[in-house]
């Protein structure tokens, strides 16, 4: 009997008890960007509904809860940063996929999404008839339309990742440094091809929707909205800090001109000519990159303060010394810096870029992207209104248990899975 036969006789037998799910994440760093949260906190949503959860990732690795089970697929990683882009030894490099790896980055690609896509199709031949369903957290490789034939599919596209794109070419000048960033992103071309192959996709808000439906060429009625949630044992408001009353906190020190930390230092450098102020950044910028340079060149350092990474617990504190959270993006497909504050208690000033009102909606201020000037009114009102930011910090409180939690996006998820397998068992 073939693996593919094998695991069609698996999945037309009416399934009992819990899902065994099985979590695709080619990038999954347990201390930035996103993917990393969503595959830990969606899986221990999942356990605790009672399914079964494998995480299959490429590194950096994600830190799992227990219950679930985390299988390694092992590549160059030559993103990692004690040894960004090293040369590989030819051990490594008489692999065929490693070497296409190294040779799409040696010109100047990003072939993860793609070289994870072969080596989860390698294991999925070989285990897919093991799982009740398999969900892609935004990899969107070839390898996973061919795999599609071996379990029942579902795929996250967070936000249209066009959208960076875009933003990245219009934040430069030189055609050739546009040349470059459309490189880097013509990985792009393979995950709207393999998109429209997906039985099943899910995004986390209705302006992602819109946007992949338009970015990507799909029907809209093919993605499915399921917001993430927020981990609010973590995020919650801390007694006893003292609040500095001219504190800002923004939870993003990325050079990436999507982020908006830019436009927030304008802002900046004009308030602290007219009152004290500080503005927190959560972790670190680059040390040749434009916003350590912007900062230079406006004299901000006596006023900014870069804390580098921290650990979850001061991660939490500082948002309740912070008199208010500033969201600066420019566009964003969810917006999880503004759902943690708001977890916290904390009143947020955000941008209206991409996903960031649904999330914010009427607890927050919510003020125009790409302008300081805007960014500017809105902190000097709240500083002004004591009362006021503490109503929007309660409000915002209120929101997030009223709607973003992972319980509730586990139950989506398990709806969408539902259906997925129904459908593969009809083929």
């Amino acid at each position: 009997m073939s693996r593919l036969q094998k695991a069609s006789n698996i999945n037309d037998k009416k399934r009992s008890g819990p899902l065994r799910v099985c979590l695709l994440s080619y990038r999954s760093n347990p201390h930035c960007g996103g993917q990393g949260v969503y595959v830990k906190y969606l899986s221990r949503a999942l356990l605790d509904m009672g399914h079964k959860v494998d995480v299959v990732s490429g590194p950096p690795y994600p830190e799992l809860p227990p219950g679930a089970k985390l299988i390694k697929l092992q590549s160059l990683d030559l993103y990692s940063p004690p040894n960004p882009f090293r040369m590989p030894t030819l051990k490594e490099l008489s692999n065929p996929v490693n070497l296409w790896e190294w040779l799409d980055i040696c010109f100047m690609g990003f072939p993860e999404p793609f070289t994870f896509s072969l080596r989860a199709y390698a294991f999925l031949e070989k285990n897919g008839y093991n799982y009740d369903v398999v969900h892609d957290n935004q990899s969107l490789g070839y390898g996973l339309w061919w795999a599609t034939k071996f379990a029942p599919f579902v795929a996250t596209i967070h936000h249209p990742i066009t959208v960076d794109r875009d933003v990245a070419v219009d934040s430069v000048r030189s055609w050739v440094k546009k040349a470059k960033i459309k490189r880097w992103y013509s990985f792009i071309a393979m995950q709207k091809r393999v998109a429209r192959k997906m039985p099943r996709i899910i995004t986390v808000s209705e302006c992602s929707k819109r946007d992949i439906a338009s970015g990507f060429a799909l029907r809209p009625e093919r993605i499915r909205v399921v917001p993430n949630g927020i981990n609010t044992e973590l995020f919650r408001p801390i007694n006893g800090v003292k609040k500095n009353p001219n504190q800002l906190l923004v939870t993003n020190s990325a050079d990436t001109p999507l982020k908006g930390l830019y436009h927030l230092l304008k802002a900046v450098d004009s308030i602290r000519k007219k009152r004290e102020i500080k503005l927190v950044v959560i972790g670190t910028p680059k040390k040749d990159g434009g916003i350590v340079k912007l900062i230079r060149d406006l004299d901000l350092g006596q006023v900014v303060e870069f804390t580098g990474r921290v650990d979850d617990d001061e991660f939490v504190r500082r948002h309740a010394e912070s008199a208010m959270v500033v969201v600066p993006s420019i566009y964003e497909g969810f917006g999880f810096p503004a759902a943690e504050a708001m977890a916290c208690g904390v009143p947020v000033i955000s941008t209206t870029g991409g996903a960031l009102p649904e999330v914010v909606g009427d607890a927050g201020i919510l003020v125009p992207p790409a302008s300081p000037e805007a960014l500017e009114k809105a902190i000097h009102e709240l500083l002004d209104n004591p009362n006021r930011a503490d109503e929007l910090g309660r409000a915002g409180f209120s929101r997030v248990h009223r709607l973003f939690t992972w319980q509730q996006a586990a139950r989506s998820y398990t709806e969408v899975y539902e259906e997925a397998i129904n459908a593969y068992r009809k083929l």
